[in-house]
């Protein structure tokens, strides 16, 4: 089985730390030991070994320090500065790949921090088009007892969901304080899930769901949610006894297929679509650029013909995602071949020797455009006049 990334997110207290801890072992208690990743700056201390830890090359507290932030924009700024390096991890975790089944990340505890800032999508997208990718949602069973807690936990699911496209598990962590049974009636049976919402109401009253028009809008969310539950995997584990992990990481399997099956088409889909986007974006400010300098007559003379010598061919200071750099061709002894059309094929790249030729024809074509303008300008005025 190929290496699967497993990214830890959740509320602040929901045991992420504590999830990360115990699955590890878990994990090496079969044998198979994980790739561990820490994404926390903050964290002072965690309880399980790092193969990657952003403690090593971020210090957070001379980033506050540097930057006069708070903390939160210092974890959004260490999250800045360590995804300008993120190819470089990525590199790592490929070379690992042989030796390990399983990639867990651990992120901030301030999940706004990683989950809506460009840092967090940079890093989860980069895991997302190398590795099978899950989200592993991690929520507080305790506190998700009252029906509006547990509304506002699933939006926010919801909410990651879309925004990163990657299969999603909700794990109810801290199972041997309260039994996760009840989210699972409450995702499965929507009656359920009204009646409690009904109790919750006449038990605390305004105390509870605050207002009528709370009560509606809860259960109209739920209505709602029902597509998106049938789209999630829901698992009860405890971090404290190690109930559960196994049910979860036969869940992760299950989604690394899912990935393979519908997500990773679906991500090549997008980035076609994208290359095919930015494809059409150069040819037409290469045609544009043809047209302002009086050469785009000869392109209707390379349809059909492939091979045409009059073929255009986008210069190395074209504007794009390289920030101008094209590369050569890697084959050896090959020249890279510039036409213009309407002029002889000149072999070989543009170089300081030639460069100086290059611009006498630009300028020729530009004087030449000019002169038809101020020509064609000259008629207009003296048919109008005649007139």
């Amino acid at each position: 089985m190929p290496l699967s990334t497993v990214i830890c997110i959740g509320m602040a207290g929901s045991g992420k730390t504590t999830f990360m801890q115990r699955l590890n072992s878990h994990l090496r208690s079969k044998k198979t030991p994980p790739y561990v990743i820490n994404l926390d700056p903050a964290v002072l201390r965690v309880p399980y070994g790092t193969n990657i830890d952003i403690r090593d090359s971020i210090k957070y507290k001379k980033v506050m320090e540097n930057y006069q932030l708070g903390p939160n924009g210092a974890i959004v700024t260490s999250l800045n500065l360590f995804s300008t390096k993120i190819d470089q991890v990525i590199k790592l975790v490929e070379n690992k790949r042989d030796q390990f089944e399983h990639c867990i990340i651990d992120t901030p505890g301030q999940i706004e921090c990683f989950v809506w800032s460009a840092s967090g999508s940079i890093i989860t997208e980069s895991f997302a088009s190398t590795f099978p990718t899950v989200i592993a949602y991690i929520v507080d069973t305790p506190r998700n007892t009252s029906p509006t807690t547990f509304m506002s936990n699933m939006l926010y699911a919801c909410s990651i969901l879309y925004k990163t496209k990657l299969p999603m598990i909700v794990v109810f962590n801290k199972t041997d304080v309260q039994d996760a049974e009840f989210a699972r009636e409450w995702m499965t049976d929507f009656e359920s899930f009204q009646n409690a919402v009904r109790d919750d109401q006449e038990l605390n009253g305004d105390l509870g769901m605050g207002s009528g028009y709370m009560s509606s809008l809860v259960n109209s969310m739920s209505l709602m949610l029902e597509e998106f539950y049938s789209q999630l995997d829901m698992v009860g584990v405890s971090s404290f006894t190690g109930e559960g992990f196994d049910d979860f990481l036969t869940s992760v399997d299950k989604k690394v297929e899912e990935y393979e099956e519908y997500y990773k088409a679906e991500r090549e889909r997008i980035l076609k679509a994208k290359e095919e986007k930015e494809k059409k974006r150069k040819e037409k400010s290469l045609n544009r650029l043809m047209k302002d300098l009086g050469l785009g007559e000869g392109k209707k003379a390379t349809d059909g013909n492939e091979s045409d010598s009059s073929a255009e061919v986008i210069s190395d200071l074209e504007e794009g995602e390289d920030d101008g750099v094209v590369e050569r061709d890697e084959d050896e002894g090959v020249e890279r071949e510039y036409t213009f059309p309407g002029e002889e094929r000149t072999q070989g790249e543009v170089n300081e020797r030639d460069t100086p030729d290059l611009q006498k024809r630009y300028q020729e074509a530009l004087e030449r455009v000019s002169k038809e303008a101020s020509s064609e300008t000259a008629e207009n005025i003296a048919r109008h006049i005649r007139q």
